[in-house]
């Protein structure tokens, strides 16, 4: 049987496609099969096991996403401004281009037991949230930022103000009745109350 790569990517989207909807514990490789119109013994020809499937799944669909929003983020050097309103927008443009990530996020990284916390401890932590509570101590202590904020915090709020907001988009536009909300409006109202509570130093 000659290896297809468009079929192979199929089978990883379909892989993916069951993750979200099931979460990646409770999705069995007969699952993703059907998902896909294929048989399972397909699916162990191109990957052997699940846990295969699964690795493939992050190395094609989930780190390239956040590889993306790492480059703009380094070239912003010591501008807050800019790394911020990079971190912002770039998770906006994800969620818009991706909107799978947020929900499969919540379930898998934040939660217990979720399949990806790895990834984030052993690959994405040390590219993104670290790299950025990094930056943000450095221009505290020029006395850039507010002098208040534990930068390691300023990192968790600002993916609970992108992210959370995202994947429980159902939930508040249902709550507050608000279809007109979207995420535009979201990142616009999450940077202007970053910067009051920044007090970024504008002189920099």
């Amino acid at each position: 049987m000659a290896d297809s790569p468009d079929l192979r990517l199929q089978l990883v989207d379909a892989a993916l496609a069951c993750f979200v909807r099931k979460g990646i514990a409770a999705t069995s490789l007969r699952d993703i099969a059907s998902e896909a119109g294929v048989t399972p013994a397909l699916l162990h020809y191109y990957f052997g096991d699940k846990e295969q499937l699964q690795a493939e799944v992050i190395s094609r669909k989930i780190l390239p996403v956040f590889t993306g929003l790492r480059e703009p983020l380094v070239k912003a050097g010591d501008d807050i401004a800019a790394l911020i309103g990079g971190f912002v927008n770039g998770i906006g443009a994800i969620v818009v281009e991706h909107p799978w990530l947020p929900a499969l996020w919540v379930r898998e990284v934040l939660c217990d037991g979720g399949a990806l916390r790895d990834l984030l401890f052993e690959q994405l932590g040390p590219q993104l949230p670290q790299m950025m509570a990094g930056r943000f101590a450095e221009a505290q202590a020029k006395g850039r930022i507010n002098p208040d904020l534990d930068p390691r915090l300023l990192m968790v709020s600002l993916v609970g103000l992108t992210l959370f907001p995202a994947a429980g988009a159902p939930i508040w536009r249902r709550l507050f009745n608000a279809d007109d909300l979207n995420f535009d409006t979201v990142r616009l109202h999450t940077l202007s109350l970053l910067d009051r509570g920044l007090e970024l130093d504008r002189e920099q």
